[in-house]
């Protein structure tokens, strides 16, 4: 620990500091002269004798350089240099310009295309279609940049509700004691003395003045797994000191968290001047390509290719079959934009956006990354472990026991001295369950008799936290009438308290025999163990934890969730498998789980539990294969429970992972979707996609349920509209090649496009049909191309026979009066049957839901009477449209009437093959639940 004192000033005592060094010669990071050692030392002077030594600053020279103390900053000092430096913000979230978010849209690849089909416009002089096409990119621009900017809005308000926090040490005056307080990581500044907890992210670059068993994990800065210990050096180590900053243990930085321990730090650097920014550029932290992101670039790039072979193809078979050049590359552009879905990117973010809005204001879900609703809608394994969700967050004591299996109350008691000053002395951010559970049943144990262990008597000398990693807790005690004598109260995993212990081999499988057997019935065990040693003032180590006495076994039993059983059931109905991934002993683990109704099954059969031993001899094919059988994973480090989430993704599954400790950080970071409740620790709260009000499946439910209607709202967007496009095309290319004119002009084709783009705005206010929210939603592009290529292709025959019907009406009209006729009549049919197309084809859905109104129906309404009214209005004739004869709109009214019935059977055909049994004889019936305003919350 550090002689730095917790109070005075910064030029107070302290052994082993140089007072005498020069704040203006301070540099942090020897030999760097980047990143954290510019906001350290003074701009001019980057050298001194202490970093030429190549042992840097002492901690009170750090302190002095940042004009600080130990005892903190004044409030007014705070505020003053939170303006100056900025808020402690990584580049990556500070607000995006208008400009940049604008131009940012044109990276779409639909938006791209556009661009450059319009370029290709104005090159050959086709000024019409070259405006029309930027026309629709600037909308799609507009509108995409304005709803994203609405959505970052919201999401940053909804990020406010599970903000960080950190510990900080300010006064408000020279002569008022410090005080501790929580503020926003985005209000620290250089100077701030803060405390540094287990679960905390460590919040900026900062200097160790005091360290108490303090670990961190630093993967994102050093790429290693494994915790680091680190401590405060008042002179650094030379040798360390040439390894690097981050082997430095006095230096924690930005990007790490703290895994065990406790220490009061000062912050050298915050936001873009941290080594974290430098080294990552505000990239660090972004995840892959999510489910949705794969599914939608699938469905975007098989059409994109389909729309650049379209112009070539068009031009081709207009010069081979007619006789025409390059007159018809505006035509040809304009079909290949009748192609393009370019209200995708807009559909997409105003979908999600509302759909997370509405999540957390009626469950108090919050999302913090939009696409992850949609994983959320489409996760078909759910993993978590047992504690605090399929069980009370607080276990019951069953009893205690001695190594022969005899009820010993001194085990407890002994459990109970380690329980009470872990919980006084570790400083932890929440209570153990477990310790206040040995307390509790300790205080029902009454007051000892004489020769018993009486917890009261013992004072707390230092405490060696429990970490995943050791998996014990060790509580340092002395008796008053005993002086010299400190006692060391050890208690954990059976497996680890045995390791510390002084017992051979054949005892050591003895009481694991034992512990095996009592597990087996479904109780959790904790070890209890002692040792007496001379007292000393130096600081306790886990290497101490050596030569200790076995005392006896704890036996604890957990007490099912009341919602759990309820609760698993509705999530297997929605096509929802749930895995237990747990550290419990794999007995423990499968008596809840049978309680629960969850079958515990794994490679060989049912009630076979996979240990982690078993996954450690598996290879990644192997475990892809058991991982998708398996129902529960016993005994799993946080490595593991890594392991098998991303074995279930390589399967082929959409994970979600459930947790809230430091220990769940590698499976929330490797899950399709990481969830953790409010009250988790801030490094699991930073990983998660999805932070809940509390842990509670049914509210894990309640996200499934918002993900399934925005993806189904998605879904149904991209069917309607890509079938009713391809239909469009297929028609006018055929068209194009029978007759002597081209069928519509590109600026007809346009406008038609802008026309039907607006009433897809609809799609994004759409609700979703029932049998959408009974399985996961999953965009299969195959599936997709199947889909708009059948209903494509019916649309068509729609438009095919259009032709016949203008003949027939048109058979008298002559020149270029025809020809606008032919045109109006195409730009009216077209319209009308891309609404018929919106109202019908909305699969999954009862007769009742069909018949209701809502947004789509009314933009329906309108494209269609904007396809009707357009050329008859004085803008017809000039997009080079005339008025129809009457018996036109009779014999439209027979085809539509035609096409509407093809299209209902098709999509009842389509609904039999597709749509599962139960999802079909589920909407005749079904009861349609919402909420006080409409909205649906299940079936």
């Amino acid at each position: 620990m550090s002689s730095v004192p917790e109070s005075g000033s910064a030029a107070g005592p302290g052994r082993h500091i140089n007072a005498g060094a020069p704040p203006a010669t301070v540099t942090p990071f020897p030999g760097t002269g980047t990143g954290t050692s510019a906001m350290v030392a003074p701009a001019g002077d980057r050298t001194s004798t202490a970093s030429a030594s190549g042992t840097g600053p002492t901690a009170l020279q750090t302190l002095r350089a940042l004009d600080s103390g130990p005892r903190g900053l004044l409030e007014t000092e705070a505020e003053i240099r939170l303006g100056r430096t900025g808020e402690n913000v990584l580049p990556a979230r500070r607000p995006v310009p208008w400009p940049r978010r604008f131009a940012r849209s044109l990276r779409d690849p639909f938006t791209s295309v556009l661009l450059c089909l319009g370029l290709v416009s104005a090159l050959v002089s086709a000024w019409g279609t070259a405006c029309v096409i930027l026309t629709l990119v600037a909308v799609s621009c507009l509108l995409r940049s304005a709803e994203e900017h609405r959505a970052d809005r919201s999401t940053a308000a909804l990020r406010e509700l599970v903000a960080t926090t950190a510990t900080v040490v300010r006064r408000v005056s020279d002569d008022a004691a410090p005080r501790e307080r929580e503020v926003p990581v985005a209000d620290l500044v250089p100077g701030d003395v803060i405390r540094l907890r287990p679960g905390d992210l460590v919040p900026a670059d900062v200097r160790l003045l005091r360290g108490d068993g303090l670990t961190v994990h630093q993967p994102a800065l050093t790429g290693e797994s494994a915790p680091v210990a680190k401590q405060a050096l008042d002179v650094p180590d030379p040798v360390l000191s040439g390894a690097g900053p981050f082997a430095e243990p006095q230096w924690c930085f930005q990007g790490s968290s703290v895994t065990s321990g406790s220490g009061t730090a000062v912050i050298v650097a915050t936001g873009g001047e941290t080594r974290f920014a430098a080294a990552h550029d505000g990239r660090a932290g972004h995840r892959g390509a999510s489910a949705f992101d794969r599914s939608v670039q699938g469905i975007s790039w098989t059409l994109i290719r389909f729309m650049l072979l379209t112009p070539p193809l068009v031009l081709m078979a207009n010069a081979a079959l007619r006789g025409r050049g390059l007159e018809t590359l505006p035509f040809a552009v304009a079909v290949a934009v009748g192609l393009t879905p370019e209200m995708l990117p807009v559909i997409v973010t105003t979908t999600l956006a509302r759909g997370a809005a509405r999540l957390a204001r009626t469950s108090g879900v919050i999302v913090k990354r939009l696409p992850a609703l949609h994983d959320l809608g489409a996760v078909d394994v759910l993993c978590l472990d047992k504690t605090g969700t399929l069980t009370e967050d607080r276990p019951v004591v069953a009893g205690a026991t001695d190594g022969t299996d005899r009820s010993d109350p001194d085990v407890l008691r002994w459990a109970a001295v380690s329980a009470l000053w872990t919980l006084q002395l570790a400083d932890l951010p929440a209570a153990d369950a477990l310790d206040e559970a040995v307390l509790d049943a300790a205080e029902e144990c009454g007051p000892p008799t004489s020769g018993e262990v009486d917890p009261e008597a013992y004072e707390g000398v230092a405490v060696l936290p429990f970490d995943p990693v050791r998996r014990v807790a060790t509580a340092v005690v002395r008796r008053p009438d005993r002086l010299g004598v400190h006692t060391l109260v050890t208690k954990g995993a059976v497996e680890a308290v045995l390791d510390r212990c002084a017992v051979d081999r054949e005892e050591r499988d003895r009481l694991l025999a034992l512990a095996d057997r009592k597990a087996e019935t479904g109780l959790r065990l904790v070890a209890v163990a002692r040792a007496d040693r001379a007292a000393r003032s130096g600081a306790y180590t886990p290497a101490d934890e050596r030569g200790l006495t076995f005392l006896g076994l704890v036996a604890l039993r957990d007490v099912p969730a009341p919602s759990a059983a309820e609760a698993l059931g509705v999530l297997a109905r929605r096509g929802v498998s749930v895995k237990v991934l747990t550290g419990d002993h794999p007995g423990t683990a499968a008596r809840v789980c049978t309680e629960l109704g969850l079958r515990p099954e794994g490679p060989a059969g049912p009630d076979d539990v996979v240990t982690a031993e078993l996954v450690d001899t598996l290879s990644d094919t192997e475990l892809v294969r058991v991982a998708d059988r398996a129902t529960v994973f016993a005994r799993c480090t946080p490595e593991h429970k890594a392991r098998i989430v991303s074995a279930l993704r390589a399967g082929g599954h959409t994970t979600g992972f459930l947790g809230d400790g430091v220990n769940d950080l590698p499976a929330l970071h490797a899950a399709d979707v990481g969830i953790c409740p409010r009250n988790a620790v801030d490094v699991a709260r930073e990983a998660a996609d999805v932070v809940l009000a509390e842990k509670d499946l049914t509210a894990i439910d309640r996200a499934v349920l918002a993900g399934r209607r925005s993806s189904g709202s998605i879904a149904t967007y991209l069917r309607i509209t890509l079938s009713s496009n391809l239909g469009n095309v297929i028609a006018m290319l055929t068209a194009g090649l029978m007759l002597p004119f081209l069928p519509m002009l590109p600026a007809q084709v346009l406008v038609q496009n802008l026309c039907f783009d607006a009433a897809q705005l609809a799609f994004a206010f759409d609700r979703p049909a029932a049998s959408v929210l009974r399985r996961p939603t999953v965009l299969r592009p195959r599936d997709f191309l199947r889909f708009i290529t059948g209903f494509g292709l019916l649309n068509a025959a729609a438009d095919l026979a259009t032709f016949g019907v203008l003949a027939l009406a048109l058979h008298n009209a002559s020149g270029d009066g025809g020809e606008a006729a032919f045109h109006a009549g195409w730009f009216t049919e077209n319209l009308l049957t891309q609404a018929l197309v919106m109202v019908l084809l909305r699969t999954g859905r009862t007769a009742a839901e069909r018949r209701a109104g809502g947004p789509l129906r009314t933009a329906a309404t309108g494209l269609a009477a904007v396809g009707v009214v357009l050329p008859l209005t004085p803008l017809g004739p000039m997009l080079g449209m005339s008025a129809l004869p009457p018996l036109y709109y009779l014999l439209l009214g027979s085809v539509l009437g035609l096409y509407a019935v093809g299209l209902t059977a098709a999509r009842r055909r389509y609904e039999r093959r597709h749509l599962p049994e139960a999802d079909r004889a589920g909407e005749e019936g079904a009861a349609y639940v919402r909420d006080g305003k409409g909205e649906p919350v299940g079936p």
